[in-house]
């Protein structure tokens, strides 16, 4: 541990001096990093928003649920008194979270389970955006899940 303060220092020092002195003779400083040595520099176009989400797609996918939670989670929340903005948050939170479990490729195996996970983080997300307090969410939790098994089971069978 002290031994690495010592050749951090060090480093920091030669750093430095080599800064100093290439400020003062007017040439420009080369920062030398460990590893490959590039001719020019790599200039990339730039990446528009259609190309990030097709890259990128549980980021898409956690997007457009946290949208969509937004606007349940606000209009749950100006019904039932509680605030709209805390509601927005909770559905936004909820949403990227169903986004993601409905994107996941494990579910994908298990549709019955995703159906489940689903109903709950559905739940959860209603129940503590409309509720006063965190039973209120645990009830809107086994309900959704109930219901989410239930879709399950009429949708994919058993």
């Amino acid at each position: 541990m002290y031994q690495n303060r010592i050749t951090f220092g060090k480093t920091a020092l030669a750093t430095a001096m080599l800064c100093a002195v290439s400020a003062c003779s007017g040439m420009q400083a080369a920062v030398i990093y460990p590893g490959r040595v590039h001719a020019q520099a790599y200039h990339r176009r730039p990446v528009t928003l259609h190309q990030y989400f097709a890259d990128h797609p549980k980021v898409r996918a956690a997007t457009i649920g946290a949208g969509v939670g937004t606007a349940a989670g606000a209009v749950t929340g100006l019904v039932t008194g509680r605030g709209l903005v805390r509601g927005a948050l909770v559905g936004a939170g909820a949403g990227a979270g169903v986004g993601l479990v409905r994107s996941s490729h494990i579910m994908h195996r298990h549709p019955i389970l995703k159906d489940v996970a689903t109903g709950s983080l559905v739940g959860w997300g209603l129940g503590y955006a409309g509720g006063r307090n965190h039973g209120t969410a645990a009830r809107g939790t086994l309900a959704g899940a109930a219901v989410g098994m239930a879709t399950g089971l009429l949708v994919h069978g058993l």
